[in-house]
């Protein structure tokens, strides 16, 4: 009534939950809390004490404050019927009850009969929101399919994201793999070369040693021959005369050198021409005996994903686990597995030696550019041979 005072939203606000009351209860210090918001509060609270003055309740089920209630739902029911600004005409004060199809906004009855809107179109608004949040709806039904699309293409490139990262470090083992192979090919090569050299070395060095010691053994002969020689000649004249025959077959007896000098002989020095000659020639000659051209290499990126390629993309066959690949433009999607070739001819006579193995399903065959930018059928536009069909002719459009 008018007589009663007026309560703000603090008289009414449950100072533990902070919210409206909801069921209040009284105190006998006069404080009220929601009912369940006490028993929560005492329930860690074993001395049933005020949450406010922590004095001592009396009363474990205190009772309810009926007269807080009423305010409090008579709060919370004005102010759920209380209309939104947006909801009232700004030049009218009035509830918006109806939308002008001319001048396409909302309108009171009193805006509906002034001069700027005579003569409108106006329906309640209503009916006119459900049409237009249908026409709304139709409006976003594209954009929700370019989101869902969106989406899936972002999928797809977090697959190829995914699958590039792998290609990467597949092929980059395996290129470490294939030149660690060149590496071991030619240390051992090293090896070898340095080996037959040293070898050679060795064997000179000692054949050239014993020539030494042989010079050195006729230079001793020669030496003592001399000194000896020359003590006679220093010798008195009768002394001389009586030894001079023993000094004359001494000096005959003594290992004389052949009339021409000595020689190193042939082939004394190392060879250098035969180890230096052309080497990285021959390396390189000795290094084709590791390595093979194939005239055709498989492109993975185009293989069906029921296929699987060898390490070194010259073979194919069914692969035996599951794959997820992303999709690829150069791919042929079809039902039968397909790999291409990485390059193709433009002219010319080609020939190849494809092995099948022991395998009873296999296909093999050519065809023009255009063929594999095509997806409908594409294995009955090309010449092919299979274990089971000998060939397809070529359409006349295709050859």
């Amino acid at each position: 009534s008018s007589s009663d005072r007026t309560y703000s939203v603090e008289d009414l606000t449950c100072l533990i939950c902070q919210d409206i009351f909801k069921e209040p209860v009284v105190l006998s210090c006069s404080h009220s809390f929601c009912k369940d918001c006490l028993r929560s509060w005492w329930r860690e609270k074993p001395t049933r004490e005020c949450p406010v003055c922590m004095r001592r309740s009396s009363k474990s089920d205190p009772p309810r404050n009926l007269a807080l209630r009423n305010l409090c739902e008579a709060y919370v029911q004005q102010r759920e019927q209380k209309t939104p600004e947006e909801q009232v005409c700004r030049v009218h004060s009035e509830r918006l009850k109806l939308f002008c199809l001319t001048d396409q906004q909302p309108l009171c009855v009193v805006c509906r009969d002034s001069a700027a809107h005579r003569n409108h179109s106006c329906k309640p608004i209503e009916e006119v929101t459900k049409d237009l949040r249908e026409k709304l709806r139709k409006c976003l039904e594209p954009l929700t399919k370019n989101l869902q699309t969106a989406k899936e293409v972002q999928m797809e490139f977090d697959l190829s994201l995914a699958h590039i990262k792998n290609q990467f470090h597949q092929t980059e083992r395996q290129i470490e793999a294939e030149f660690m192979k060149l590496h071991q090919f030619l240390i051992e090569e090293e090896e070898f070369r340095m080996k037959a050299l040293r070898e050679e070395e060795e064997q000179k060095t000692q054949r050239m040693k014993d020539k030494m010691a042989a010079v050195s053994r006729e230079i001793e002969a020669l030496s003592e021959s001399i000194r000896a020689t020359e003590e006679q000649l220093r010798a008195p004249d009768v002394s001389f005369l009586l030894q001079y025959k023993a000094a004359v077959e001494r000096v005959q007896r003594c290992p004389l050198l052949e009339e021409e000098e000595p020689q190193l002989g042939p082939e004394a020095l190392i060879d250098q021409a035969k180890h230096l000659g052309n080497l990285t020639f021959n390396i390189w000659t000795n290094m084709k005996k590791l390595v093979q051209f194939t005239p055709i290499i498989l492109d993975p990126n185009t293989a069906h994903p029921d296929l699987s390629l060898s390490d070194d993309l010259t073979s194919v066959r069914e692969s035996e686990e599951e794959r997820q690949l992303p999709k690829n433009p150069e791919r042929i999607i079809n039902e039968l597995p397909v790999v291409r070739g990485y390059e193709g001819y433009n002219s010319g006579s080609h020939i190849w030696e494809i092995d099948v193995e022991n395998s009873t399903s296999w296909s093999f065959g050519v065809g023009t550019e255009s063929v594999f930018q095509i997806r409908d059928e594409p294995f009955f536009k090309f010449w092919r041979v299979s274990s089971e069909v000998v060939f397809y002719s070529l359409l006349p459009q295709y050859m």
